[in-house]
């Protein structure tokens, strides 16, 4: 079968490689064309874009990066057209990617969501649109199969593949000391615009903390000249390259970004602080539409405020050093957030591999269908 993949994201390049790995286990001829990232190449997909040239974040910032995101558009479907796909497989990246499925239907493509769009959190009135295009939805929050429901819309819940990503690694992977003080890691997100944002305010909250190593998570997809712009007046402040779950295994506390990162540390078991701080443009937008109650998916699939959230005004040094103080000094604090993480863990653990449950009903589907 021939399968044209598209993720537009770091965590989506990891959630496409482990279904890339499971197609393959299952389907011995599969020809994987894909939008994604280093991941996803390493896994056998023939790489078309890679995530870094797509990744726009914030209303304002979309909208200055049009032409770019459009003339992706239509490289994309004239790319898919020659590929001639048994199946589309989108991950995540509605923006984008609910726009390749509509046309997609049109040109009577089979289409496969894996990773839903958060309708649920803005945009409901979405799910009349994914009803009308999209032929299987797999979803990875619990909750999502219930909001489906509301729609007269089914879905299957395939459970989380984070937790298998990270319990293979933490039974791969023996501790390794970075230095000899209590390390608190610094993730600031995969973007330019959100990591110039938080970075230089987790930095100035680390001078509070004096007995403790304070590691930057980098990624690949930013220059190493970027970082070293912010870290220049921190010399005590260490950093590591795309290794992040290095980091957390080690961490006893961690300052994160919203997003699939929260999830990760949560799932690491290290305390977290959860940062968010936007344009104000483009916050003040999200705010008049964002129907949630929390940013983090720890806090949402919980439906409670296990993880501290420090959003746009609320995120400053002051506030950073006090919730870091807690988290690391209150033992009720940490023991109620461990108590927490693993009832998280257990409500994610649906399957013991995820993407392997994906991947069968993807293959399922096709041998149905086509």
């Amino acid at each position: 079968m021939k399968y044209y993949i598209i993720a537009g994201e770091a965590s989506g390049d990891l959630h496409g490689s482990n279904l890339i790995k499971e197609l393959r286990k299952l389907d011995n001829d599969a020809v994987i064309r894909a939008w994604g990232g280093d991941k996803m190449k390493a896994s056998g997909a023939e790489l078309v874009k890679h995530y870094r040239d797509l990744a726009f974040m914030g209303f304002i910032e979309v909208i200055k990066n049009l032409p770019a995101i459009l003339e992706n558009l239509k490289f994309c479907k004239k790319d898919i057209l020659q590929f001639q796909p048994d199946v589309l497989v989108l991950i995540d990246y509605p923006g984008f990617n609910l726009r390749v499925a509509k046309w997609a239907k049109r040109q009577g493509l089979k289409i496969i969501y894996y990773i839903s769009p958060q309708v649920w959190a803005w945009k409901e009135g979405r799910v009349k649109t994914i009803k009308q295009i999209v032929d299987k939805m797999l979803v990875i929050l619990p909750f999502e199969e219930k909001f489906y429901q509301q729609w007269d819309y089914k879905v299957e819940y395939v459970g989380h593949p984070l937790v298998q990503v990270i319990n293979e690694f933490l039974e791969s992977h023996p501790k390794q000391k970075i230095g000899d003080k209590p390390i608190i890691a610094l993730l600031p997100g995969s973007r330019k615009q959100e990591v110039a944002k938080k970075l230089p305010l987790m930095l100035e909250a680390s001078k509070k903390f004096m007995d403790y190593q304070f590691v930057v998570a980098k990624t690949s997809s930013l220059d190493d000249e970027f970082y070293s712009e912010f870290l220049r007046n921190f010399p005590g402040v260490t950093a590591v390259q795309d290794q992040t779950y290095t980091l957390l295994s080690q961490a006893v506390a961690a300052l994160v970004t919203s997003g699939t990162a929260t999830l990760e540390t949560a799932l690491f078991g290290v305390p977290e602080v959860v940062c968010y701080k936007g344009s104000s443009v483009s916050y003040e937008i999200a705010k008049r539409l964002i129907k949630i109650k929390y940013i983090s998916l720890v806090n949402l699939i919980m439906d409670k405020p296990v993880v501290k959230e420090l959003i746009q005004n609320e995120l400053t040094v002051d506030n950073i050093v006090r919730e870091l103080n807690t988290i690391l000094h209150d033992p009720n604090k940490i023991q109620q957030v461990k108590k927490d993480y693993s009832n998280l863990k257990t409500l994610l653990q649906k399957e013991s591999n995820a993407s392997g449950r994906a991947a069968r009903e993807i293959v399922g589907f096709l041998q149905t269908n086509v």
